[in-house]
């Protein structure tokens, strides 16, 4: 046998700093359940219009099973393409308003692949400092150089742009709601900045999909900017309630994927019982363009309350409503004493988000009633004064 004892002893680093993290088993994944015989209200889910139990969504997956089978048994490019897929993948390009749409197995896997396929070693991939961690990968795994630029900073990503070599291909990657954070990147100007310099834009719209835009057409069809925006990705595990990811784009992107995104090619296809439940829960959008709005605009009542009894939400303007605390064993402790009361809440530390900045994230879904967003700010408001946080 190996000698583990490294791991231990950094598993025990880990768990001083207060950043070790644990598996927990829990008995459902809805906006509130029974957990240890208490009744629980669920922030830490992304199912944000609670899709993931509608019955239009389960009755769609369980027709595709049917159909289809539980898997698709082989790559894409082999016969892992199915009906479902192209079905699936002609839905969200028409959703997305985009030439076309490819299908990866999961968001991570889609912004891995996709990233690595459109850079190269002699390329420069600029990133948004807080861009997600499967962004940074796919750019790792590029071999491209790679820049960070601060937050949302238009100027300092064209103080970049203009130190671009002849030779070099530049590559901008962002979210468009950041997924710690809950606010936006400028768009308008990152797709303005993006057409001058002759750079593609990628923007990762897994947060607002579903929420922003018509019909949930997301931050870039909030501001129409498909034309500007070369690359869009999307999930369809949060606010679609299945699993997979997806790029939109141009009928070439679309090839290049699929003859150079190694996250694809090697990848068994999406399981139909989730590609029909992706079709299912755009039908249930399609009826009901205004779910987003409603969504967002609870959002702002719980922000507004919280902020009101004097917790820092950051620069939040969507469902993700971060609430502040910056030392780790503090949120932690925090997140313990909401448990307690009756509320889960998820205590993001780094490497997640950078040092200093632990928080609650709370995830504000449809599946939670005015009544239940009342309620757990009185008992976060609670419980922050227990702690001596407030």
């Amino acid at each position: 046998m190996t000698d583990e004892t490294w791991m231990e002893t950094e598993l025990a680093q880990l768990r001083a700093q207060g950043l070790e993290r644990q598996l927990r088993v829990m008995p459902d994944s809805g906006g509130a359940f029974m957990l240890d015989g208490q009744r629980v209200l669920n922030f830490s889910s992304n199912d944000y219009l609670g899709l993931a139990r509608n019955p239009a969504v389960i009755e769609a997956a369980v027709a595709a099973l049917r159909r289809w089978g539980a898997g698709a048994t082989a790559s894409r490019l082999v016969v892992g393409t199915l009906e479902c897929h192209a079905e699936l993948e002609a839905r969200l390009a028409q959703f997305k308003r985009y030439a076309a749409a490819l299908v990866f197995g999961s968001g991570y896997l889609a912004n891995v692949g996709t990233v690595a396929a459109l850079a190269g070693r002699h390329d420069r991939v600029l990133a948004d400092k807080l861009a997600h961690a499967s962004l940074l990968d796919g750019a790792t795994l590029s071999r491209a150089e790679i820049h960070r630029f601060q937050h949302n900073d238009v100027d300092h990503l064209v103080c970049l742009l203009r130190q671009k070599p002849p030779s070099a291909r530049d590559l901008i990657i962002t979210e468009s709601v950041f997924s710690m954070d809950g606010d936006l990147a400028p768009l308008r100007d990152m797709a303005r900045v993006a057409q001058e310099h002759g750079a593609m834009l990628l923007v990762d719209e897994a947060h607002a999909t579903g929420v922003w835009g018509p019909g949930g057409t997301g931050l870039i069809g909030e501001w129409g900017l498909q034309q500007a925006v070369s690359v869009a990705m999307g999930t369809l595990s949060k606010t679609l309630g299945a699993y997979g990811g997806f790029i939109a784009g141009s009928e070439t992107l679309k090839r290049w994927l699929v003859n150079k995104a190694r996250s694809f090619i090697f990848s068994t296809g999406l399981p139909p019982p989730a590609a029909g439940a992706v079709l299912g829960a755009l039908d249930v959008l399609k009826k009901n363009p205004g779910m987003g709005a409603d969504l967002l605009r609870r959002a702002e009542t719980f922000r507004t309350r919280l902020q009101a009894d004097g917790f820092d939400t950051g620069n939040s303007v969507s469902q993700i409503v971060p609430v502040i605390i910056g030392d780790n064993q503090k949120t932690l402790a925090l997140a313990r004493r909401l448990r307690e009361h009756g509320i889960l809440a998820a205590a993001i530390r780094p490497p997640t988000i950078p040092a200093g900045t632990a928080r609650l994230r709370l995830s504000v879904t449809l599946l939670h009633t005015p009544k239940d967003l009342d309620r757990a700010a009185d008992i976060l408001t609670v419980a922050a004064r227990e702690e001596g946080l407030l």
